[in-house]
């Protein structure tokens, strides 16, 4: 591929709206820098959608979606990429779509044979007995998010005598909300790379959970490799994780995070189809086990994308 990535233009999309922008800022200077290192002529843009005005650039060869969240990952700019033929990175609309929305993205990894933590989804008619009812959690716990966002924002853990009012407000905030059986275990990750399952990260926080806090600002999370000695159950992860990246229709690369409860059942939680790609993302972390550099990371999702440039995407 040397002689034609030297010829190619690549633009860097970043930045995007809601929550997850100055992750996502990160994210795309990490992988301008990672393809500016491996020759490529790169620019990096900061798009919304009231300025996509990159995408009428012809010179263009290859689109790098670095944006997390709203207009990232819920299938609107793969929309806007698709009705002008444009060739670019991750998944297509329909598999966005789909893997953003929590709730349908549970219903296609349970059709995959992937168990998920039960859960249901909240609006202003749901009653808190219908929760109980529903949910049949052993530890009374429960757990209040967002449908459609990422990064762990808006999600919070709860007892019962919270459950509703938690609810309530996150519905308030974020325009929807599922409450999920909280499962008392181990947060693992396993991202995918080109149709491989790459080494599990196992996460360990200093609170409850992997919340956002956690991710981007407390310096004391631990993400370690190795930590799972038995192969069987590395394999049944490793499984799982394809399991939902193929039932969601994902392409070139995505993560999936997972809890591996104390009983040994696995539940996936959700699949992030663009993961952060800072310099202290699992991704990147978890391609370096391997011996991939962000550059070479880098290099590989752009080949991916480019051979994929003529699939019907989902």
């Amino acid at each position: 591929m040397e002689k034609k990535k030297n010829k190619l233009k690549v633009a860097v999309l970043a930045g995007g709206i809601g929550a997850e922008r100055q992750i996502s800022l990160q994210s795309g200077e990490n992988v301008f820098k990672g393809l500016k290192d491996s020759g490529f002529e790169t620019i990096l843009s900061d798009i919304n959608p009231d300025d996509t005005s990159i995408l009428e650039n012809k010179d263009v060869d290859v689109f790098f979606l670095a944006l997390h969240g709203q207009f990232g990952e819920d299938g609107g700019l793969q929309e806007m990429l698709e009705e002008r033929k444009l060739v670019y990175t991750g998944s297509g609309p329909k598999a966005s779509r789909e893997a953003f929305d929590k709730m349908a993205a549970k219903k296609l990894f349970r059709n995959a044979g992937v168990k998920t933590a039960q859960a249901v989804e909240f609006d202003k008619n749901t009653e808190t007995e219908k929760i109980i009812k529903t949910l049949r959690t052993k530890n009374g716990k429960y757990v209040v998010k967002p449908i459609k966002q990422g990064s762990s924002v808006g999600v919070v853990i709860v007892g019962i005598d919270e459950v509703h009012d938690a609810a309530k407000k996150c519905l308030a905030e974020f325009g929807d909300c599922m409450i999920e059986e909280f499962i008392d275990g181990r947060e693992i990750t396993c991202g995918i790379l080109c149709g491989r399952a790459l080494p599990i990260v196992e996460v360990k926080t200093q609170t409850a959970f992997y919340d956002y806090h956690s991710k981007y600002i407390d310096d004391k999370t631990e993400y370690l490799f190795d930590t799972i000695e038995d192969d069987q159950l590395v394999k049944r992860i490793h499984d799982a994780a394809l399991k939902c990246f193929n039932a969601t229709g994902c392409r070139d690369f995505a993560r999936i995070d997972f809890i591996l409860a104390h009983d040994g059942n696995l539940y996936a939680l959700e699949i992030n189809t663009i993961p952060g790609l800072t310099s202290h993302s699992l991704l990147p972390k978890a391609a370096g086990k391997v011996g991939l550099s962000m550059s070479q990371l880098c290099v590989k999702i752009i080949e991916s994308a480019l051979q994929n440039k003529t699939a019907n995407r989902r």
